[in-house]
């Protein structure tokens, strides 16, 4: 069979109806936090366009809330084999936006506005696709992933993987900001938070170098930055180090007073190699008493992410890249959802269109042209 090439008209056609739903799903507000996704209305836009697409036919649609703003769409129709991903929230606008982030702004060369690059633009993507395209497809739109605990895509494969279900699926391709190539692997992310004691006092008495909460908790920062820098000539492919942030010190009541309490929160990003429960361990323990006396720091676990691949073998993955035709590209520093679905048995590749350097910035913007090839892409695979 000859490939037959989309010509400058059908690309002009596709870009331009991609520029349309990424102008109305932009104007949703799904900032997260406040995840206010239901009086965003970006539930009702969705729906309301797959449904003019069911000339090819008809959607199934199944809604799920899973609380605090965490709600999930699945957009069924036929019998699929591919799952598509997209979430539809975005971080905060910053306060150094120069314009109105609502309110898409398109040059000769990108489009500029709230979750544009991350990463409603895939989803206008599809939706501008699906309008040319007769496959089955199924899509499932989550409201979490910038903040939430990725509860819904948790909860997805959980009744995924039950015993009732009998919808599977081949692989499922996430929707985050690869520029146009299919991303196989990615770090993890840990997060915790620790809480130091000291004891409390007049800050001339010489104990307080040593009883100090404060004191007790920087010491501890100290030498976590230097672990993670000895860690920097680690590598795993194009990756090296292991991404550590101390995000957040707080104690202390005043500099006459011996801190009684102070708390750190911090991350670290593994390599998709290493081991997350390993790292966690040997940073926390970096926290050595001064004396006998010190109490233990209070730690608490926070997010966890796997790497990706979560078993780490990529061969399936890369095998279904390579079957749908997608470039294949380089592992990547930051985290997506597709580490779980990959835990919990599917097989995952991240693409989309947009430069992760680009998302979360005041300005955010996605090139045209990645927007037009991730659309004749999306295109192809319903085809």
């Amino acid at each position: 069979m000859t490939k037959t090439e989309p010509t400058e008209a059908s690309r002009a056609d596709l870009l331009s109806a991609t520029l349309n739903h990424l102008r109305q799903l932009v104007a949703c507000d799904t900032q997260n936090p406040p995840r206010e996704i239901s009086a965003s209305g970006v539930f009702d836009y969705l729906r309301a366009q797959l449904r003019q697409n069911e000339q090819f036919g008809e959607f199934r649609f199944e809604f799920e809330d899973h609380g605090e703003g965490c709600q999930s769409l699945l957009a069924l129709r036929g019998e699929p084999r591919i799952l598509f991903n997209f979430h539809v929230d975005t971080v905060p606008a910053s306060k150094s936006w120069a314009g109105d982030p609502f309110a898409l702004e398109v040059t000769n060369d990108r489009a500029i506005g709230l979750g544009a690059c991350d990463i409603k633009g895939a989803s206008a993507c599809m939706l501008a696709a699906l309008a040319q395209a007769p496959g089955d497809v199924a899509l499932l739109f989550t409201s979490d992933e910038e903040a939430g605990s990725s509860r819904c895509v948790r909860e997805f494969m959980k009744a995924y993987n039950s015993p009732e279900n009998t919808r599977k699926f081949d692989a499922v391709i996430v929707a985050e900001p690869t520029q146009g190539v299919a991303v196989l692997e990615h770090r993890g992310i840990s997060t915790a938070s620790g809480v130091f004691k000291g004891v409390a006092g007049h800050a001339s008495e010489r104990r307080a170098l040593a009883d100090s909460a404060v004191h007790r908790a920087v010491r501890w920062a100290d030498a976590a930055v230097k672990y993670a820098e000895a860690h920097e000539q680690t590598t795993y492919r194009s990756l090296s180090g292991i991404r550590f942030n101390i995000g957040a010190i707080e104690g202390g009541i005043k500099p006459n007073i011996i801190a009684p309490s102070a708390s750190v929160r911090f991350g670290f990003r593994p390599l998709p190699d290493q081991d997350h429960d390993v790292l966690m361990a040997e940073v926390q323990a970096l926290a050595v008493p001064q004396n006998a006396d010190e109490p233990e720091v209070e730690w608490s676990a926070g997010f966890f992410g796997p790497t990706l691949p979560a078993d780490g073998d990529v061969s399936k993955s890369r095998a279904f890249a390579e079957a749908i035709g997608l470039e294949v590209g380089e592992a990547v520093d930051f985290w997506t959802e597709a580490s779980l679905f990959s835990q919990g048995g599917l097989p995952a590749v991240v693409y989309g269109p947009g430069d992760i350097a680009q998302a979360h910035t005041a300005g955010e913007w996605v090139e045209l042209a990645q927007l037009e090839q991730v659309a004749q892409t999306y295109k192809r695979l319903l085809s």
